[in-house]
Formats: structure tokens, sequence, C-alpha cells
């Protein structure tokens, strides 16, 4: 590993590449700082410290959305967009065939898209945010220009974070998206644990043993993590021999790899998002001067992951997201036909229906044993802060597998670069 990293300092390429995407990682803790106007900053800390719906959404945004910064919307409307593009791909054929099999001039138009369906979603989730925020006594307009300017401010600055994004993509070390994320998670993640730590020695040494179990389990929950992340069914698969002329071509043997954990980390965003829902309707109408919606409120804000039947739901919501998109992105019947036309069949199975059943069948096995693991991932965190009392670690689910997806990402990404680089000079 010592060795690696001193290969990658070396070869000024990659120095260049790496120094570049921590200087745009820089630029955008810059803008992270950077508030919109006439925030009420002591009712932001009462409004954050009572709703684990801002909580929740500013983990995403490293901390942006608690200062209602300009960058406060994150990635997030791209993020939004991408995955309601590869869900139109199942509706709309064309649209499937420039994602998964155009060429580089197809995949830049479905990227192109992509980009243009984020502005009106930043807008949206922008106005919604600044209402929401007007109705919290967070925010004072003076007119609808002042909002309509702050929103337009918001809208630029997450398209501004998309093309950051892109820039560190091309320096071909990761995908820059995730990289934002992961240093918006990680950035906060040394000063909640000093916080921890601080307030548990000096107000309740009690929980001393509770608070090293804690860290303890998390430390095997990221081991299971990446475990079960790289963990997949190899497939066997044979090619026939073919013979043209007087040379046989063909013949080998390798296998298909299906990975346990198919969908990432998209089944528990879907959740989370759905989950969101009932306590941001709640904010929304906390204000109102009806008594039968003051008592909604109050209902729907409760709400949260304190409550058992939060937790159920959401595992349900994740097991369910997973055979979703697993169902969208896994098709059995493509890879049998690609198999049969190059020649290619599983032992003991007939190429065609028969490989498409079987393929069919081990991916539904496969994805509800990782269905099962990305639902307990989701709701472990929640519980382990219910059991030990530890509520001051802000960390999800959902958050975990960024950070060891995006870890891994970067060091696979890394050692290839160096493999590469080998190659080149051998």
């Amino acid at each position: 590993m010592f060795k690696n990293l001193l290969a990658l300092f070396r070869s000024p390429d990659l120095r260049k590449k790496i120094i570049i995407i921590l200087l745009l990682l820089v630029v955008f803790r810059v803008m992270a700082v950077i508030p919109l106007p006439d925030v009420n900053k002591e009712q932001l800390k009462t409004v954050l410290a009572s709703s684990q719906f801002f909580s929740l959404f500013n983990l995403f945004t490293g901390g942006a959305f608690s200062n209602v910064s300009i960058v406060m919307l994150g990635v997030g409307p791209y993020i939004t967009a991408s995955i309601i593009m590869q869900l139109l791909t199942m509706v709309f054929p064309g649209l499937k065939a420039y994602f998964y099999e155009g060429t580089d001039k197809e995949k830049a138009l479905f990227e192109q898209y992509t980009r243009i369906l984020t502005i009106p979603l930043a807008l949206l989730q922008g106005f919604a945010f600044l209402n929401l925020f007007k109705n919290q006594g967070i925010m004072t307009f003076g007119s609808p220009f002042l909002m309509l300017r702050d929103v337009i401010i918001a809208t630029a600055a997450s398209f501004f974070l998309m093309w950051l994004g892109e820039l560190m993509t091309e320096q071909k070390i990761g995908n820059g998206i995730s990289f934002i994320i992961f240093t918006g998670i990680v950035i906060n993640l040394p000063k909640e644990i000093y916080q921890t730590i601080r307030t548990i020695v000096s107000t309740d040494p009690t929980k001393i043993p509770n608070m090293i179990a804690f860290f303890i389990i998390s430390l095997l929950v990221i081991v299971g993590v990446v475990f079960i992340s790289r963990g997949q069914r190899k497939i066997p698969v044979n090619y026939a021999k073919q013979v043209r002329g007087t040379k046989i071509y063909g013949g080998a043997d390798t296998y298909l790899p299906l990975r346990v954990n198919q969908a990432g980390m998209i089944p528990i965003i879907f959740a989370v998002s759905i989950l969101m829902f009932p306590q941001m309707i709640g904010n929304f109408i906390s204000t109102s001067q009806s008594p039968f919606l003051l008592k909604l409120s109050l209902v729907l804000k409760g709400f949260d992951s304190t409550s058992w039947s939060y937790l159920i739901i959401y595992f349900i919501l994740v097991c369910l997201f997973t055979f979703f998109y697993t169902s969208i992105t896994f098709e059995p019947n493509e890879i049998a036909e690609n198999l049969q036309k190059r020649g290619g069949f599983i032992p003991g199975y007939r190429p065609g229906q028969t490989t498409s059943n079987y393929l069919a069948n081990t991916s539904r096995r496969i994805t509800l044993f990782g269905a099962l693991f990305l639902g307990s991932i989701a709701i472990l965190p929640i519980i382990l802060a219910k059991v030990t009392g530890i509520t001051t670690m802000a960390i999800s689910g959902a958050s975990i597998l960024i950070m060891v997806e995006v870890a891994i990402e970067t060091i696979e990404a890394l050692e290839a670069q160096l493999i590469m680089r080998e190659y080149e000079i051998s």
C-alpha cells in the first residue's frame, strides 16, 4: 500500500490529477461557508436541533445546508435528475439505447439531457426549501424578488457544483459527484467524534462503555459493508471454439460476475427521500392557524427515526426498492442473447430462454440477500443510537455506504492508473 502511495506522488501526471481534484474540493468547501443573505442564525440553530429532516439533509451537503450557504442544495438536483433519466430508459427504448449501447456522441447527448433536467429540479427544490425557511422564521424576504434572487443563486451554485464534479471525473481517478458527497460527509466526522467523546466524558462517564461499543460496532459494520459490497457470484461461462480457415478462435473459459449488492446506495436514497415527506409536510403546515392542521403537523413531525414504526417501514422500503432497481438495471434476456451471439454458454443450461431463466432466478436469490443486507445497514446505526443512547453521531447507513463505495472506487481507479503507467513504461 505504501509502495503504491509513493508511486502516486512520483508520477507527475498522477500527482497533477490528485492536486487538481483537491483544489476543486477546496473550492467546494469555500462555497459551503458562504451564506445566503437575510438568515436568522439563532432561529436556524433551533430548527436544526429540533428537526431530523434538516439534520439528515445537512449531512449530505457537508454542513452547507446548516449554514444556508449558496450550495445548500449540494448535488442533490443532479443526482435526482440522473435517477429519473435512468428510470426513463425503461419507458423510452431510444433513451435506453443511448444509455447502454450508444456511441460516445449519443452518451454525451444523454448526459446533456440530465444536465438540462437538473435546472428545473434545482429551481423547484430551491424554492421549496427557501419557502420552508420563510415559514420557520429562518429567513425573511422583503419582496418576492428577493426570494427569486436566492432561488437563482442556489440553482446556479448547484449547477456549478455539477460542473466541478465533471472536471474531477475527467481526471479518471473516480467519480467527481461521489467525491463531493464523500467530502461533505467526511468533513464533519472528526468534529462529531470529538464532540461525542468530550460530551460523554464530561457529562456522563457511565456511558463510556456504550461509546466504546458504539465505535467498535461501527467499525465492524464498515468491514461488513466492504465485504458485501465487493461480494459477487461468479457464474462460469464457456465459449465454443470456432474454426475459420486454418485458425481456431474462441474456446476460452471465463465467468459472469453478479454482485451481491447490484443496486448500490440507490434504494436507501429512495427510501430516505420518501420518509422525509411526512416531516417536510409537517414543517410546512406547522405555522397554520387550523387546529386540525396543527394536530396533523405534530403527528407527521413525530414520524422520525426515534419510532419503531419508522424503522420497520424504512427496512421494508429499502428491500422493495432494491428488488425494483435491480429488476430495472439487470436484464437476463439481453445477457443471454449476447452470450448466444458470441458463442458463449453456461455449462448445464441451453443458450437462449433457459439461460435467461437461470440468470433471473440466480439474480433474485442474490438480490434477496443484498436487500436484507441493505435494509439492515440502513437501520443499524439508528438502532445503535437508540440502544447506546449516543445520538450526537449523525451518521446513517447511506453515509456509510457512500464512504465505503467511494473509497473502494477511488483505490481501484488509482491502482488501474498505476498498472497502466507501469505497462506504458515497460
